[in-house]
């Protein structure tokens, strides 16, 4: 399964592709959706450490939210993080 999810800038693509996932271990560091705020997601990493991500808008928070819970319930893991410009695509499997 695949998601492409707009950020509100290139900087936030990157930060929320390297947040979520190393391509070289292929490691998935999510742990938990803390808080949403509007088109702002607050995320848990495996370390305890929290992290806010601009997403485009509320809509788009809304479906990263449903994708990645799977992921954060160990039923599916992810495969690979792409960033085009401010858009992160993810792959799960």
């Amino acid at each position: 399964m695949k998601i492409s999810i707009a950020c509100d800038d290139k900087y936030e693509a990157q930060k929320l592709a390297s947040l979520i996932f190393v391509q070289n271990g292929k490691e998935t560091y999510i742990s938990g959706i803390l808080n949403v705020v509007k088109n702002e997601l607050v995320i848990s990493l495996k370390d305890k450490s929290a992290h806010s991500i601009l997403l485009q808008n509320e809509e788009t928070v809304e479906n990263f939210a449903d994708f990645i819970q799977s992921v954060i319930d160990k039923e599916h893991e992810l495969i690979s993080t792409k960033i085009i410009e401010n858009v992160v695509e993810i792959v799960k499997e």
